[in-house]
């Protein structure tokens, strides 16, 4: 039998992952979660299951089990009685828990990106230690890139040295250790891009960055002042897409142990004026009132978003505080190489689902479930 541990389940990436492991029959997953006591952990798992539409007599449901813990803490915050039971029991661990705040303090980054990668490879050890481990994969992203112009590699990236934020150096360091200390260990690193809802139906667990991206590219937050999107892309993944790899990934270390896979669009990503396009249409049709726009060089834009937020009010105001550090992503031309992570995938029947497919779906479920909170 399987038994993956995994931390970060009620994020984007962990949530959708959950439904992937326990679709093998012979799976058991255990949630590592952030609780104060044992009721505000039965109250997550709650929440959980309801977002995956599981009912209390689904059989899926006896496969889960949850622990307390913290990845910023030490050993992950586990109690050493727990600890020493995931020892015996894990035979796969895959972490996805991250904080993908842009604005952190370098140190609050590193404690929520290479504190919990040293605790989770010390993990791994220790289980290799009893024979059992057969699998560690490990969730980065593309934005170990940093600055660097050009396309992005399939390998480890020691060169890079200059990032947009605290956030993509944080998670370069943490592979750097990955490299550095996990010798001997399973691995399997993946990079995913921007990940968005799911293709089918376009549900995920909370509405992040790329939604508040769209707002922006409607207009509707800036007055329609904009930027020159020029012919920058933005690369967006479907996150069953991307659950789907990295189970596929825990599943068959024999094919990809070693390996940096990027869960990325690659060629097909998406040119933002495109995306605006698409946005502003979509809007339209959900009776969202999209202004007539205005361009701005960035650096101009950048200035004006205080004012822009002192006229709009306390709302947009808030909306608009993590948009320059997005504004410094769209200036830049940057991709992401996707050939060997892709064939791989598509020898294993995991094609990546068509971008401008799946983005209406994304965008459609998002404006419908805006709608229904404010019906």
């Amino acid at each position: 039998m399987t038994h993956v541990l995994l931390t970060g389940a009620t994020g984007t990436i962990g949530s959708a992952l959950v439904p992937a492991l326990l679709a093998d029959p012979a799976a058991r997953v255990t949630l590592l979660l952030r609780a104060a006591d044992a009721s505000a952990l039965a109250d997550r798992l709650a929440t959980l299951r309801a977002f995956w539409q599981m009912a209390p007599d689904d059989p899926r449901a006896a496969r889960i089990a949850v622990v307390r813990g913290d990845i910023v803490q030490p050993q992950l915050g586990l109690a050493p009685a727990d600890r020493d039971a995931l020892v015996q029991q894990c035979s796969h661990l895959i972490h996805c828990a991250a904080s993908v705040k842009l604005t952190m303090p370098a140190d609050e980054a590193r404690a929520t990106a290479v504190t919990p990668t040293r605790s989770m490879l010390a993990l791994a050890r220790d289980i290799a230690a009893t024979g059992r481990l057969r699998k560690v994969d490990l969730v980065s992203t593309v934005g170990v890139w940093g600055r660097t112009p050009g396309t992005m590699p399939e390998r480890p990236l020691p060169e890079v040295q200059d990032f947009h934020n605290t956030y993509e150096a944080a998670k370069a360091e943490a592979e750097r250790v990955v490299w550095d200390e996990g010798a001997g260990l399973p691995i399997t690193v993946h990079r995913p891009s921007m990940v968005v809802g799911d293709s089918r139906d376009g549900r995920v667990i909370q509405f992040q960055v790329f939604y508040h991206l769209c707002e922006f590219l409607s207009g509707g937050r800036t007055f329609g002042i904009m930027p020159r999107l020029g012919s920058t892309r933005l690369d967006t993944v479907p996150v069953d897409w991307v659950a789907a790899a990295i189970a596929w990934s825990s599943a068959h270390p024999e094919r990809s142990t070693g390996r940096i896979l990027h869960l990325c669009a690659g060629p097909q990503a998406m040119p933002l004026p495109e995306l605006q396009q698409l946005v502003r249409q979509l809007w339209q049709q959900h009776g969202r009132r999209v202004p007539r726009l205005h361009t701005l060089p960035n650096q101009w834009l950048q200035r004006l978003v205080p004012v822009i937020g002192a006229l709009a009010g306390a709302k947009t105001r808030r909306a608009l505080r993590g948009l320059p550090p997005v504004l410094a992503y769209l200036a830049e031309e940057q991709a992401f190489g996707n050939r060997d992570s892709q064939a791989l995938l598509d020898a294993a029947g995991l094609p990546l689902p068509p971008v401008r497919q799946v983005l209406p779906v994304v965008l459609g479920h998002y404006l419908q479930a805006l709608a229904q909170r404010r019906g």
